[in-house]
């Protein structure tokens, strides 16, 4: 198992470097320019001067490059520097990768997105996956009842209908009709007494539940094919033939070899949690990694850009290898070596 994760690990660093110069490269023929947002008073030979000192005149490798150093080195080594309240080197003159829309390095302006983003969806993934696979599991087990047509209902419409529309159906329901909850995620609510803790949660309850639905439609049809592929396995016949007892059978046996797809699933929706749900923060006004993401492409801010779409693409790559070692973990007839 140790030398598969170090294989692998070593496998990603070449596939994280091509998957930046892909970005790179897309993001460098995509229009947008900084000194084309400056005004028009300014003079030409300013503006070249602005270019220049950006390095948007060098050649394209040699932007690459110097991208990865302050992606690969500088903004890793800000990073420890900020969690442990330190200094590596000469910590003042060191670059960072600046957004152009806001004169201020990409990261930081991300790490201060993250909690919103994560207060939402994390929320969702956690209610999503506890509610999916539940029902996943009783619908399997008992197979064309009413509470697995209620499910496959129920999950059917969570899968097919879109996060924008169930979004703004609820607020229309519960924020206009009803007035029970707010139309918008209000950001800058510090929570630091119980009426303010409960004002986050109520302007927390739709866009969580609306992810949540969303999220778990997919997983409780992954988890019910999956455990039907396994409740006629002959490994289940024998154990019921030797008198285990059939929670054990189902909650142990079954759900244990079930859970391959499951994880592989779930692997694929966490990178998720950080990279943002764009549609449901744009309906809920959520001031989080999405809508950072859609400002950045409306304004052009290709640094921004060039940073996030690299994070997810981090966070996808490690997840990944994640799922791939809980593999051997359920299964052992996984075999790494």
């Amino acid at each position: 198992m140790g030398r598969y994760v170090i294989r692998r690990t070593l496998f990603a660093i070449p596939t994280l470097i091509v998957i930046s110069l892909i970005i790179f490269a897309i993001l460098d023929l995509a229009p947008g320019d900084p000194a084309a947002n400056l005004p028009l008073t300014i003079p030409a030979e300013v503006r070249e001067a602005i270019r220049e000192s950006l390095g948007l005149n060098d050649p394209f490798l040699l932007q690459w490059l110097k991208w990865m150093r302050l992606m690969f080195i500088n903004e890793p080594l800000h990073t420890i520097e900020s969690i442990f309240n330190v200094c590596i080197g000469d910590c003042e003159a060191r670059d960072r990768i600046l957004s152009w829309s806001s004169r201020a390095p990409a990261l930081d302006i991300i790490w201060q997105r993250m909690p919103q983003t994560l207060w939402v969806l994390g929320g969702a993934f956690i209610i999503g996956a506890l509610i999916a696979i539940p029902v996943g599991i009783v619908s399997a087990y008992r197979q064309y009842s009413w509470f697995d047509n209620l499910g496959t209902f129920f999950s059917t419409i969570g899968f097919s209908v879109p996060t924008f529309f169930t979004g703004i159906l609820a607020i229309i329901i519960f924020s206009v009709a009803l007035g029970w909850f707010p139309s918008f995620y209000d950001t800058t609510l510090v929570v630091n007494s119980w009426d303010t803790f409960v004002l986050q949660v109520k302007q927390m309850i739709m866009p969580v539940v609306v992810l949540s639905l969303f999220n778990a439609a997919a997983l409780a049809r992954f988890t019910r094919a999956s455990m039907l592929d396994n409740l006629n396995e002959d490994y289940v016949r024998t154990a019921r033939s030797k008198g285990v007892g059939e929670t054990k059978v189902v909650m142990v046996h079954v759900l244990r070899n079930s859970l391959i797809p499951v994880v592989t699933l779930l692997a694929l929706q966490i990178p998720g949690i950080f990279g943002g749900a764009i549609i449901t923060e744009q309906i809920f006004r959520i001031n989080g990694i999405g809508q950072l993401l859609i400002a950045a492409i409306g304004q052009s801010d290709v640094p921004m850009v060039q940073t996030l779409t690299f994070i997810f693409a981090v966070l996808i790559v490690l997840f990944n290898l994640i799922a791939d070692v809980t593999y051997g973990v359920l299964d052992p007839r996984i075999r790494y070596d």
